[in-house]
Parts: C-alpha cells; sequence; structure tokens
C-alpha cells in the first residue's frame, strides 16, 4: 500500500482560499496513492485562533466539498485533516476521512482539546466518540495532535479493531523530542502502524515542528520528513500488523485491573 502525509506549510499571509488551492495543487501530484494525509486546521492555521469563528463551516461546507472533490479525483483514501466546524452555538476541530469515490466515511471530533498557551480549549467543544473505521485499505484509528498523550484513546482504537493509527497534526517545534517520542510508542504499544502528518513554517511566532512519520508496529520509523513542506511517501503492507501481533502476543497478555 502506498501511503504519503502532505506536510504542509502554514503561511500567515495567505487567505483561507489560498491555503486550500496551495494544497489542491500539492495534491494534485499523487495520483497512485492508497491513502494520503494532510494536517491539522491547516486551511486556517492553528494558532490563528482570531480567525476560527470567522472561518467556522457546517461539516459539508465548501472545506468538505472541496475535500471530496480531491479524494474522488485521486481515486484515494483521504484523511484531510481537520478543520473548525460549526454546528449551532458550538465549534470544533473536526477531521474528515474520504473514500477513493469521495464519499464521507467517517468524521473525528478532537477529544483532547490543547490548553497550554493555546485558546483552542476556550473556543472550541471537544468530541466524544472514539473513531476506528473500516476502509478499503484497512481499519483506520482517526486522532489528532494534543491527543497522542493519551494513550488510553488509542488502545479504544485498537479494541475497536484498528490496524492503522492515523495522526493528524499542528505540533510546535518547541516540544519536537515528545512528537518522536509519542509517535513510536503509540505504534509499538498498540502494534499498529501510525502515519502523523504535521505542519511546519512559522504561524504567530510558533515554529511548527514538521517530522511527519511512518512507525511500523515495532515502534521502528520506516519514513519521517524533516522541517520543511515537503510530500512524505512509503509503502507499508497491514499484514505485518497480523505478523507482529502473533509473534509477539502483547496485547493478548494485558492485565486489566480495576
Amino acid at each position: 500500500m502506498k501511503v504519503a502525509a502532505v506536510q504542509f506549510e502554514i503561511r500567515d499571509e495567505e487567505t483561507k482560499e489560498e491555503r486550500i488551492e496551495r494544497m489542491a495543487r500539492l495534491l494534485s501530484g499523487l495520483k497512485g496513492y492508497d491513502l494520503i494525509l494532510l494536517p491539522e486546521i491547516w486551511a486556517t492555521g492553528y494558532f490563528s485562533f482570531e480567525r476560527y469563528t470567522k472561518e467556522a463551516e457546517p461539516l459539508k461546507g465548501p472545506f468538505f466539498q472541496r475535500m471530496a472533490q480531491m479524494a474522488q479525483q485521486l481515486s484515494s483514501v483521504l484523511f484531510a485533516g481537520s478543520f473548525v466546524e460549526q454546528e449551532g452555538k458550538n465549534y470544533y476541530n473536526t477531521s474528515l476521512l474520504f473514500d477513493a469515490n469521495g464519499e464521507l466515511l467517517a468524521t473525528y471530533r478532537k477529544i483532547h482539546l490543547f490548553r497550554y498557551g493555546s485558546k483552542e480549549g476556550e473556543l472550541l467543544t471537544r468530541g466524544e466518540e472514539v473513531k476506528a473505521v473500516k476502509t478499503r485499505v484497512g481499519c483506520v484509528g482517526l486522532s489528532t495532535c494534543y491527543d497522542l498523550r493519551f494513550p488510553e484513546l488509542y488502545r479504544q482504537q485498537v479494541e475497536l479493531g484498528a490496524e492503522l493509527l492515523l495522526v493528524t497534526s499542528a505540533w510546535p517545534h518547541q516540544r519536537l523530542a515528545h512528537w518522536q517520542l509519542f509517535n513510536a510508542v503509540r505504534a509499538l504499544e498498540n502494534q499498529c502502524f501510525l502515519i502523523s502528518c504535521n505542519c511546519v513554517g512559522y504561524t504567530h511566532n510558533v515554529l511548527l515542528g514538521g517530522h511527519s512519520q511512518v512507525v511500523d508496529p515495532w515502534g521502528v520509523v520506516r519514513a519521517q520528513a524533516g522541517e520543511q513542506e515537503t510530500v512524505l511517501t512509503a509503502e507499508i503492507d497491514l499484514a505485518e500488523v497480523k505478523r507482529v501481533r502473533e509473534h509477539f502476543p502483547q496485547l493478548k497478555h494485558r492485565v486489566l485491573r480495576a
């Protein structure tokens, strides 16, 4: 299976529409990939909190329509990253997963909202539903950035059948060491592949960390981007998840305590 993560540079001077069209140009070169990932709130910019409510959309607004179109054009499963969704008086950090025909497979509203030097927790409402979704490329667990610090979320995804953990993110460079650690550990402890897609560039004086990754079920990094805008690509075989779990059945050895 051919996978790609579009490590996107956030440029404060761009409008939302300009970013979406620049992303579309990057995506246009990815025909033939089975699965493509995009970062967190990339069209607005995660740290552009002053733009959240102004640029929020209903679930099936223009952002949704453009990403569905791109998934269909590419014939790829597309984890389109997240956007600020408005539903009534509430706003959410919502990610979208499309099938290769452009049909919506799932949405995921970020459960763990970031509050350390961030207004996300003030402006947005947290999600409540853990998502593991069956797709043509396998069963995928959906998560967003700060979620990486909460291992119980990923264990729940595994219990729902996840073989491949997908992470959309806008993780700062300041805590890059944590990012590196969590990417590897979440894959290792759950014996899953993990693919993460992070942003790069300076936005609102915050340097984003990049280093999008593809990690195998042994916790070994198979591919990793640097700190510039790029498309990270790799080939993986999900059958390896079953082989690893059978060879070293740690998930069957868990002892649960009340």
